[in-house]
């Protein structure tokens, strides 16, 4: 019988670039602090500063040629392979550092991810081939090997190459200044900043030249060529005045936000609305750097984000003149063109931005977190959150990450499988582990809010059980819909999640995914299940849940008090008659090794308004813990297997129900 088959959608030379230049300004973004800190400092004391002072001037060296170049180096060591690449990573980066004589930003984002990845996959060789005791022995020298090894190559091969190239890149900017053509590069900056291809660009090429330009001269202007704010306000300004409908309306304050919050992206919908305007955007572009050049003003240190307010804080001490003319010219003449395009427009009365958001997301590649600015936070005219790419990434988050959270992931990880979604990823993390990398985020009621800053342009979804909530369906639903479109504009708006889920604005490390077949032994063991609980309050069951786990030896005392500040924090009512108290995420210094206790309460117990009749204790030492609350899942997701749990008479049918589920 035949079976068919669907193609891998191809991905565009777009998307690779788009991701090449997400990761690259991984690397920069998290340290355009450090940047603006080196401007300040810059600023104030170099000779030609607000208030020169020899000695304080000392710190600018040093901060370029090794703080910048080891920040960036570590970060992309650390996106790749978390803590252990970004130490090989800033070793390596020392090589291309002293191996050349200009700021080696470039020369650490190439040798910071690769070492990274090379030590991943040094350390994937000789997995589980390590002798107990060792293991400490063997990660050390392996990583200082490496890192040793790939500094001198830093030093002899890449600086050297990587020096003629910014050699070169410089050449080429000088050529386009001295022969007036610089303000041409707004041609193509302006249409890469809609397609989100800008990033590439600005943080792998105009800041580290700008900023070796800044430590030269004094200030750079490269780092205005994609950060002036003027066009896009110009063109919010062109709609405020001249657009119809909801672009009309909703414009000045997009324009509020572009211009003093400097998130540019909330005018990229209003050009992919109406393609022509790409044109005011332009012309714009091209007369803020023109006026850069006349009057030979620049930065001291990236912009960002930005906003007006960043520019002027960057700006030199001779070039505020220069800076604010480029911004007021480029945003008159985006403005200009911008009104003349939208009145001679022959569109409809009500455009469609909100059609045009989506495509905007699409080409993002992940839900905005400017677009509810747009269109009614973050949801469609029917009321429901919409997503602009199919999702394979979803999260349960809840404080500690080990409990609740584990076991709602295996009941939707078991769903959406059903649903012939098998590569759909369904993980747990604690909320403190989060990162903006997800698609749907699941949480308790009272923790959506502080998911949210970590994770914005994921859709947030709120239930008040893990085990057996209706969103889960919804969820399914939304993953059929998401993933069996193949239009990825139409994908971002096929999906549905009730508006009681709030939408707001290198992938985080989250609990591995838990093994349905296999675990390690003795998580779950006779001793610690109870068949008839003598508590009759909640507080009083959590503290004989944790007994069960204290006389195992598996917790200390600290972590039963642990389990009770988690209870009152977040309820671990889990539906079902199910409860699974356990402790906080700081609480793991308490736990000495991995168990679970089980006990039952045949008359039920009142659990803030909820009736439970089982209650499991969980302590979980990494992610060892997880195939039994997969196994407890599967357990009470099935009315007749909770029935069996029950009417069991023996603690020897409680084991026995969960091994066939384990077995």
């Amino acid at each position: 019988m035949a079976t068919d088959t669907v193609a891998k959608p191809k991905t565009s030379v777009r998307v690779h670039v788009q991701k090449f230049g997400t990761f690259l300004s991984g690397m920069i973004m998290p340290n355009i602090g450090a940047f603006i800190a080196w401007g300040f400092i810059t600023a104030l004391f170099i000779p030609a500063g607000f208030f020169p002072n020899a000695e304080l001037g000392k710190l600018v060296g040093p901060m370029i040629t090794y703080l910048l170049p080891l920040l960036i180096g570590y970060t992309g060591g650390r996106m790749v392979y978390g803590v252990r690449g970004g130490v090989v990573g800033a070793v390596a980066t020392m090589g291309v550092i002293v191996g050349t004589d200009i700021p080696m930003f470039i020369g650490a984002m190439i040798l910071g991810p690769l070492t990274a990845w090379l030590m991943m996959k040094a350390d994937k060789i000789w997995e589980g081939r390590v002798k107990p005791g060792f293991e400490m022995l063997i990660d050390n020298f392996s990583a200082g090997i490496l890192a040793a090894a790939m500094a001198v190559v830093g030093m002899l091969v890449v600086g050297p190459i990587v020096k003629a190239f910014s050699n070169g890149a410089s050449a080429v900017v000088e050529f386009l200044v001295v022969n007036g053509l610089l303000p041409f590069t707004s041609i193509f900056i302006e249409p890469a900043k809609v397609l989100f291809l800008n990033n590439a660009v600005n943080h792998g090429i105009l800041t580290p030249l700008g900023t070796q330009q800044a430590l030269e001269q004094g200030k750079s202007i490269l780092f205005l060529l994609e950060a002036n704010p003027g066009p896009g306000f110009g063109v919010l300004l062109a709609y405020s005045f001249f657009g119809k409908g909801l672009a009309k309306a909703s414009a000045p304050g997009a324009a509020v936000i572009q211009f003093i919050g400097g998130i540019h992206e909330i005018y990229f919908p209003y050009v992919l609305m109406k393609p022509m305007m790409i044109f005011a955007a332009i012309g714009g572009g091209m007369t803020g750097i023109f006026t850069l050049v006349v009057t030979g003003a620049g930065l001291r240190s990236p912009a960002a984000p930005g906003s007006i307010i960043a520019v002027y804080a960057s700006t030199a001490r001779d070039s505020y003149v220069g800076v604010t003319l480029s911004v007021l010219f480029a945003t008159t003449v985006s403005f200009l063109i911008g009104s003349v395009i939208l009145k001679a427009s022959k569109a409809p009365a009500e455009d469609d931005l909100g059609e045009a958001t989506h495509r905007m997301e699409a080409l993002k590649g992940k839900k905005s977190s400017v677009s509810a600015a747009l269109i009614g936070e973050g949801v469609g005219p029917s009321g429901v959150a919409v997503l602009a790419t199919p999702i394979k990434n979803i999260v349960f988050a809840c404080d500690a990450g080990m409990g609740s959270s584990a076991m709602g992931a295996s009941v939707l990880r078991n769903k959406i499988k059903a649903a012939g979604f098998p590569d759909v990823k369904v993980t747990n993390s604690a909320i403190a582990n989060l990162s903006d990398t997800f698609d749907v985020v699941i949480t308790h009621q009272d923790l959506t809010e502080r998911a949210k800053p970590a994770t914005a342009s994921a859709v947030h979804v709120s239930v008040d059980n893990f085990m057996n909530s209706p969103r889960y369906d919804e969820i399914v639903e939304l993953v059929k819909a998401s993933n069996t479109e193949a239009d990825a504009t139409a994908a971002g708006t096929a999906g549905a999640v009730p508006a009681a889920a709030a939408v707001a604005a290198p992938e985080a490390p989250a609990e591995a995914e838990p093994d349905a077949d296999t675990g390690p032994a003795g998580i779950l063991v006779a001793e610690s299940v109870i068949l008839n609980g003598t508590a009759t309050t909640r507080d009083a069951a959590i503290d004989e849940a944790g007994q069960l786990l204290l006389d195992r030896g598996a917790v200390d005392s600290g972590y039963i008090d642990a389990m009770h500040e988690r209870e009152e924090s977040v309820s671990t009512y889990m539906g079902s008659f199910l409860a699974i108290p356990h402790g906080t995420n700081a609480a793991k210094d308490h736990i000495m090794k991995s168990a679970v206790s089980v006990i039952r309460y045949p008359n039920g117990i009142d659990w803030n308004g909820k009736e439970v009749k089982f209650v499991v204790g969980v302590a979980g030492v990494n992610n060892e813990h997880l195939h039994i609350l997969s196994s407890i899942a599967k357990v009470f997701t099935n009315k007749a297997q909770v029935a069996q749990l029950e009417a069991a008479t023996t603690v020897d049918e409680v084991l026995a129900l969960f091994g066939k589920v384990n077995s």
